[in-house]
């Protein structure tokens, strides 16, 4: 099986912190020339909201969602020494080492489903793909979608597999219903039968191994009640399968 990696980037220039996010991501240089937006290792959620930004984000890229391209940034702290604001500079002190960067998107509006309508289709396979991961954070209030050039992009995935905070328990989660009432598409009409049937058979052992491949060593390593990252890969391989093949986490939705 062909594994799949993520593009690898040094970081040059911190250029400005984007308050908008809660974990205070920021935007960045790096010697690709390519800009990016960095959520850091150091911030408050920790590396697991990394994980499951590489692990949804790349599973939404195997179901062909569009999801801006991610990438590991290297990060070297030193870089903190011109930052003037306290709290950004003590954030990136602490993320020294690997990060993850989310390809930027120049002039992208934030979603509006009043002015934009994504189509039954569409908004079926992102309903069923957030049910799928259990991403609470798609709601009209924080829809997390950008429009750019005329198309839609999902971004900001951290919220997402949350059995992963408790392991032991990961299990209740295989067959949680997911609640759709509050979905920033629930007003376009998602055909989530169609999705259903489109993107399940996707779901398949092969590429949600390719899709783990793609998280580093260092942010799985030392997980309580592993012996080591690629047994962590493994819990995500089971979960999602028994996951998917459950299907009692369908939400209900007028058709």
């Amino acid at each position: 099986m062909l594994v799949g990696v993520l593009k690898k980037v040094i970081a040059t220039r911190y250029v400005l912190p984007l308050r908008e996010g809660g974990s205070l991501p920021g935007l960045v240089e790096a010697d690709d020339l390519g800009t990016y937006v960095v959520k850091f290792i150091g911030a408050g959620q920790g590396r697991k909201t990394l994980v499951a930004e590489v692990v949804t984000g790349e599973l939404g890229r195997v179901l062909g969602l569009p999801v801006p391209e991610l990438a590991e940034v290297e990060f070297d702290a030193v870089i903190a020494r011109s930052e003037p604001d306290q709290e950004v500079q003590e954030l990136l002190r602490s993320s020294g080492g690997l990060n993850l960067g989310m390809d930027f998107l120049p002039g992208a509006l934030g979603f509006d489903p009043l002015s934009f309508d994504v189509g039954p289709d569409l908004a079926g396979r992102i309903l069923w793909f957030d049910a799928l991961t259990g991403n609470v954070d798609r709601s009209w209030r924080n829809p997390n979608m950008l429009v750019w050039h005329g198309k839609p992009y999902l971004i900001d995935h951290g919220a997402t597999l949350i059995f992963h905070h408790s392991w032991a328990n990961a299990d209740r989660f295989v067959s949680r219903p997911y609640d759709a009432e509050d979905h920033v598409l629930i007003g376009s009409s998602p055909d989530l039968k169609a999705a259903d049937t489109a993107l399940a058979p996707l779901v398949t052992e092969e590429a949600l191994r390719g899709v783990v491949a793609m998280v580093p060593d260092e942010w799985l390593v030392d997980e309580p009640g592993f012996a080591s990252a690629d047994e962590v890969r493994e819990a995500y391989v089971r979960h999602l399968l028994a996951r998917v093949a459950d299907r009692r986490w369908l939400p209900e939705v007028a058709q």
